[in-house]
């Protein structure tokens, strides 16, 4: 399956945050836990018009068993300071939410 595009991400942005979103550019995480790779893509980061947050970082996953992709998108808001920063706060809540019975 293809990567989204940025349209995609764009409305993703706009849609999970309720804002208005500009694409600014891509950039190249590679996220490492215990030597081995926990996610490796490409994170799109967009200036958003929002009251919380002024960046937003957006990506998406294929969600396994489908062919439908899951969007995620992070507002720049303490501890996220970056897209390498976003990546690892939706792995702690993906993980979290797998914990729970």
């Amino acid at each position: 399956m293809t990567e989204a595009t940025s349209s995609d991400l764009l409305r993703a942005v706009e849609g999970l945050h309720n804002c208005r979103a500009t694409f600014l550019r891509k950039e190249r995480v590679n996220e490492m836990f215990e030597g081995e790779t926990a996610w490796e893509g490409s994170v799109s980061v967009f200036s958003v018009d929002h009251p919380e947050a002024d960046t937003c970082y957006a990506w998406s996953s294929p969600v396994e068993g489908s062919d439908r992709r899951k969007f995620y998108a992070i507002l720049k808001k303490p501890p996220v300071d970056s897209p390498e920063a976003a990546v690892r706060a939706s792995i702690v809540r993906d993980y979290r939410s797998e914990e729970k019975p």
